[in-house]
């Protein structure tokens, strides 16, 4: 069993940045995630990466703005959100799962598989 605890959200106006945090305890041979779910939309995976760190996805959304990343040695999953716009308002969650198709991952994991944390609201506006 993992347990996930976000961290990081808070408001930020557009053009900014934030850096979200991730405590994954026991983590290191899934693969990791963000998730985000905005106000009226579905659940989207916006970043995915293997559990070695040599596979990664993002979303068309924040290609170029967000960075993925993970330290093992400290179990924690990271998501650096540079040039911030009010789209990227929603809530977001870093989750885990054992697999080795990071694009699937990210594109139709259903929150009924692997590991979810329980979400930091992230807003932008000015």
């Amino acid at each position: 069993q993992l347990q996930l605890v976000e961290s990081g959200g808070g408001l930020v106006q557009p053009g900014g940045s934030l850096r979200l945090s991730c405590s994954a305890p026991g983590f290191h041979y899934y693969a990791v995630g963000w998730f985000r779910q905005a106000p009226g939309k579905e659940r989207e995976g916006i970043s995915c990466m293997s559990s070695t760190g040599d596979e990664v996805y993002y979303a068309d959304s924040v290609k170029g703005r967000f960075t993925i990343s993970r330290d093992t040695a400290n179990s924690m999953v990271y998501l650096q959100m540079n040039s911030l716009n009010v789209e990227d308002t929603g809530i977001y969650y870093c989750v885990a799962v054992s697999t080795s198709t990071i694009r699937a991952m990210c594109l139709s994991m259903s929150e009924a598989v692997g590991y979810w944390g329980q979400g930091t609201q992230v807003t932008v506006s000015s």
